[in-house]
């Protein structure tokens, strides 16, 4: 039986940030922005869940904050999928039956 996540456990790995790490340091994101040589709009974009986390931006947080980039990505991955899950009725596509070689 495959093991599904439900989109209320898919966490923006943004938002994790903002409520984990940005908001305790007291870093403001014009700070943190200059700090790790992003635009204040990506960054702001991404701590606010409009935009998803490319690697390079995993990359900059760990370097900055010591959090394993393979660890946010992953987060992204899974809520990413999470969100499509939640449209997989509107996806239509049949199965595609492959012939042996």
């Amino acid at each position: 039986m495959p093991i599904t996540v439900h989109p209320s456990f898919a966490v923006h790995p943004g938002g994790w940030l903002k409520a984990e790490i940005v908001t305790p340091s007291g870093l403001s994101v014009t700070a943190l922005a200059r700090h790790l040589r992003v635009s204040r709009p990506a960054l702001s974009a991404l701590l606010n869940m409009r935009a998803g986390l490319s690697g390079e931006m995993a990359i900059r947080f760990e370097k900055a904050f010591g959090l394993k980039a393979e660890t946010l990505l992953q987060m992204q991955a899974a809520h990413d999928l999470a969100v499509a899950r939640t449209r997989e009725s509107e996806i239509e596509v049949e199965r595609l039956a492959l012939r042996a070689a």
